[in-house]
């Protein structure tokens, strides 16, 4: 019934494609003379459903190097393979659009303005910088091809305002194709885990391999997105040699803590984590209007005991949250949770706009970050867009149970921190505390801006040729 269903979609897409092209005008190629007959396009959506498969050499390569991604480094990529238009069928264009038929039975057009906006030329896109050069504000909003022609590697046309010549290679008008979406964004899986499946076997790299090669870089970014945490073994106790460690990812970003820190218990700056308190799990800098990406820490020296630490996968428990109480999960995704920051004297920092607890891309509905510190909650006297006699319960019904799932003996983790093994991470997804201690208890560490991470990892994992396509 979905092949059913998806053919039918693609019938109509296909049959609206051709009574666009019966009706313009403008089109200078041959085959706007000739009438496209609906048969012809029925049998194009069809062949797109029924027909069409990738050579078994280009599904094979295909398969491996997605294998390879993610059997070695936990990702999980549309890696894009080679695109091909179809040899039965021409570009064509209009005054409006231009049209691509590819050779698996699916046409993309692009908008003439969108194609002039986007030429990928030295003189139109800097080709060091990666920066628009084109003056988008000098395009014609009536801009048009005066030919279109396709050459083995990529379209060119050629405009009729200016006599200006744009090249776009197959496999990037593939990616980019709009109308319709034919391929996935860049994605990289996730393993979402309970303690049981991380306790015995937690995601861990070497100190020397992260310090030697970028393959070794790869390899430890791409454990922290798949599991939102890594341990480094061997690295040498010293601050030093962790300000290093973390420079293999980034330089770490400054905060009202500084960039790199080295603490104890002494209360050096006004915030629990600088006591020896217990800590509930939360994520840090929810009062940030960005709050940290990643987070490292290298136990140096404690001669006491406890200070056991503690990780949760926030996106577990999200999950689980929506499947045991989906209203619970509408609440914490909807009200916003005001935070600050404001335990030194010259500090009081609160973010640009509040956020709720859990977090979404609004393209694509993914969850993307749990903001999550009780400690940090300012107080809460605005309930905008609901009636407070019914907005406090929900909330605090929502927190609740929230608070019932991170702190079940299944989701937590609990370990201890030691000297040479440093942890990172992911401060979006992974929820951290500790239990309270006694003794000097020394660490250092820092954090890392998301876009810097991914932008390493991206970059490590998958090279900078494969990444560039996709902007």
């Amino acid at each position: 019934m979905r092949r059913f269903l998806k053919s039918l979609s693609n019938l109509r897409q296909a049959r609206q494609i051709a009574r666009s092209a019966q009706r313009s005008v403008g089109r200078t190629n041959a085959e706007a003379n000739t009438p496209i007959r609906r048969s012809a396009i029925d049998r194009l959506a069809l062949r797109s459903i029924y027909s069409w498969r990738a050579s078994p050499q280009a599904q094979h390569a295909l398969s491996a190097r997605r294998n390879a991604l993610t059997r070695n480094m936990g990702v999980n990529a549309n890696v894009v393979s080679r695109t091909v238009i179809s040899p039965h069928h021409q570009v064509s264009f209009d005054n409006k659009k231009v049209y691509i038929p590819w050779d698996e039975g699916v046409t993309s057009s692009y908008h003439n303005v969108w194609l002039r906006d986007s030429c990928q030329c030295a003189s139109c896109f800097h080709p060091i910088t990666k920066q628009r050069l084109v003056d988008t504000f000098t395009i014609p909003t009536s801009v048009h091809p005066e030919s279109a022609e396709a050459l083995d590697a990529a379209l060119k046309i050629t405009w009729q305002n200016d006599g200006h010549e744009s090249f776009y290679p197959w496999d990037w008008l593939h990616l980019h194709s709009y109308q319709p979406v034919l391929e996935k964004d860049l994605s990289f899986r996730k393993v979402l885990w309970s303690c049981d499946e991380v306790q015995n076997n937690p995601p861990v790299v070497e100190f020397s391999s992260v310090m030697s090669s970028d393959a070794g870089v790869a390899e430890w970014t791409s454990k922290i997105k798949l599991y939102g945490f890594c341990f480094v073994d061997g690295v040498p106790v010293n601050p030093d040699d962790t300000e290093k460690l973390i420079n293999r990812i980034s330089f770490p970003r400054q905060t009202h803590y500084g960039g790199f820190w080295d603490f104890t218990s002494d209360l050096a700056a006004n915030d629990t984590a600088y006591t020896d308190l217990a800590l509930g799990l939360h994520t840090d800098g929810t009062y940030f209007t960005e709050p940290p990406g990643l987070q490292i820490l290298h136990l140096l020296h404690h001669n006491g005991s406890g200070g056991e630490s503690v990780l949760a996968d926030g996106f577990k428990a999200a999950r689980i949250l929506r499947e045991e109480a989906p209203e619970h999960y509408k609440t914490l995704s909807r009200i916003r949770i005001p935070a600050h920051s404001a335990g030194n004297e010259d500090v009081c920092i609160r973010p640009a706009s509040a956020s709720p607890i859990l977090n979404h891309d609004e393209a694509t509905g993914e969850l993307i970050q749990v903001r999550w510190n009780n400690d940090d909650r300012s107080t809460m006297d605005r309930w905008e867009g609901g009636d407070p006699d019914v907005e406090v319960i929900r909330f605090y019904e929502a927190i609740r149970k929230w608070h019932e799932i991170v702190t079940r003996r299944e989701t937590e983790y609990w370990f201890k921190l030691r000297p040479g093994r440093a942890l990172i991470f992911d401060n979006w997804r992974v929820m951290h505390g500790r239990s309270t201690f006694d003794g000097e208890r020394r660490l250092c560490g820092a954090y890392i801006s998301m876009d810097d991470f991914e932008s390493r990892m991206r970059l490590t994992n998958l090279g900078r040729e494969a990444v560039l396509k996709y902007i």
